[in-house]
């Protein structure tokens, strides 16, 4: 069983139902959902838009391979609705980003892991710290915490939902 760690986020619709369902398709398509960081609200990153994103990290067991999991979750985000507009950063009703996948090192064209910016970006680092803070990236040799500690992004991060309350509506 391979490990992974993914980023959810949503700044469109009913973000928290969003990401809700997203878990609930992670879990039944990809593999188990063994821990989560509460949910947070976040300004978006690298744009401007009117709306926060609301983001989740999910860690999950999975028998699949990396391209396996990339194909599910591309169809996950398209069943949840989300359009892709050929723009890097935008608004979106669903976003999901492969982050860790065990200690696997990926670059090829449709695939990078660990995710190239996940260490410049605080919107994953404060979720990622809640449920590993000390997993060593293996290319930057430094824990999540540590790489929280360096960082320079002032983006603002707030809890948006307990990770008990989140667990309420996975249930549902």
């Amino acid at each position: 069983m391979a490990k992974v760690y993914f980023s959810t986020g949503s700044n469109q619709g009913d973000r928290l139902n969003l990401l809700v369902q997203a878990a609930k398709l992670i879990d039944n398509l990809i593999g188990k959902i063994i821990d989560y960081s509460p949910v947070i609200e976040s300004e978006p990153w690298g744009f401007d838009a009117e709306t926060a994103f609301y983001n989740q990290v999910l860690v999950v067991e999975t028998e699949l391979t990396p391209l396996q999991v990339l194909k599910l979750l591309l169809e996950i985000e398209n069943t949840l609705g989300r359009k892709r507009s050929g723009k890097e950063y935008t608004s979106r009703l669903i976003d999901i980003d492969i982050l860790f996948y065990d200690e696997i090192q990926m670059n090829n064209d449709s695939l990078v892991i660990p995710h190239p910016l996940l260490h410049k970006r605080k919107f994953v680092l404060e979720p990622l710290a809640s449920v590993a803070p000390d997993l060593i990236h293996p290319v930057l040799i430094s824990s999540i915490s540590e790489l929280l500690q360096s960082l320079n992004d002032t983006c603002q991060v707030s809890v948006a939902l307990e990770k008990e309350n989140f667990t309420l509506l996975l249930n549902q």
